[in-house]
């Protein structure tokens, strides 16, 4: 809540490590609860390149746990939560501060917190774009015929893997439009949720969990339609492989979403719509409201 509001009168601020530290652990419980989500998100938008039939969100979520299992929906949650620890930290945590420091010098508002929320939102991207390599590729491994798989035991042996066998430049594959998609997510995401409670307020939803709910999950709405074909362009670039000549088939954000839109359609890029925002919206609203009780519970056990 205080990465969108200023923070209430004759309220003491947070010490930074507690800032950080709450960001950082709500984000993680956040996640796991939406981690299937983003699993099926990927997979079903990366469907087309191990030459999957394109399914429904329902059809094709029933033919994963059936011939899966549902644990399966929870391949590679140890880079998701480790995703965490460095992108929710640094992005909701680095906002705080950047918002903080610069209301010593003006006063805040729409345009400061847009500014601030994507210059931490890219920052973030950067510190946690290597685990990001490592989600994608461990959510959508086992959808690949067994002799193309990586078989990654943990997020820790695909770090050491990528590194050793593909170099550390193979962790930045997919930076760019990462990188944009969290700029964009930080400024839309702070700028809408505000709009939001301000207009459920006027239409009585009164403040609280209600109003939390329906704002996050509005703007988890405006801020996944608008960042999907990033996220399209970000898992085919860290998901890919060199061809026979050693050539990569994506090169850059703009050419990813060219060559996708021209070969697949347009639409195609909003593939696994549905999974990816029930993973925006339903993050967003699980990590505020697990970010808000963990400092209500600091403030009490400090009194």
């Amino acid at each position: 809540m205080a990465a969108t509001t200023a923070p209430a009168a004759k309220v003491a601020p947070l010490p930074s490590s507690i800032i950080f530290g709450t960001s950082g652990l709500g984000g993680i419980l956040g996640w796991i609860v939406v981690h299937p989500f983003n699993t099926l998100a990927v997979r079903m938008n990366l469907a087309s390149l191990s030459g999957g039939q394109q399914l429904g969100f329902a059809s094709f979520t029933s033919d994963v746990v059936k011939r899966e299992g549902f644990g399966s929906l929870y391949a590679g949650l140890s880079a998701g939560c480790l995703r965490q620890v460095f992108y929710a930290t640094s992005r909701y945590g680095l906002f705080e501060k950047f918002r903080d420091t610069l209301a010593q010098y003006r006063e805040t508002d729409f345009a400061q917190r847009f500014a601030t929320a994507s210059v931490a939102g890219g920052c973030a991207a950067l510190i946690s774009c290597p685990v990001e390599v490592c989600l994608v590729r461990m959510s959508n491994d086992a959808s690949l015929p067994v002799e193309q798989r990586r078989g990654y035991s943990g997020v820790f042996n695909a770090m050491t893997r990528i590194a050793s066998e593909e170099g550390p430049a193979a962790f930045y594959r997919g930076s760019q439009p990462f990188v944009l998609r969290a700029m964009v997510v930080g400024g839309t995401q702070v700028a809408t949720y505000d709009q939001f409670k301000g207009m459920y307020a006027a239409l009585g939803v009164p403040n609280g969990f209600a109003n939390q709910f329906c704002s996050s999950m509005s703007a988890g709405l405006v801020y996944s339609i608008v960042t999907m074909p990033l996220e399209s362009a970000k898992n085919r670039m860290a998901f890919q492989k060199a061809d026979a000549t050693g050539k990569m088939p994506y090169t850059s954000t703009l050419q990813t979403l060219s060559t996708v839109a021209r070969s697949e359609g347009v639409f195609s890029l909003w593939n696994g719509f549905l999974p990816y925002y029930g993973r925006c919206g339903g993050h967003t609203v699980s990590m505020f409201i697990a970010v808000d009780q963990l400092r209500t519970l600091y403030r009490r056990w400090k009194e």
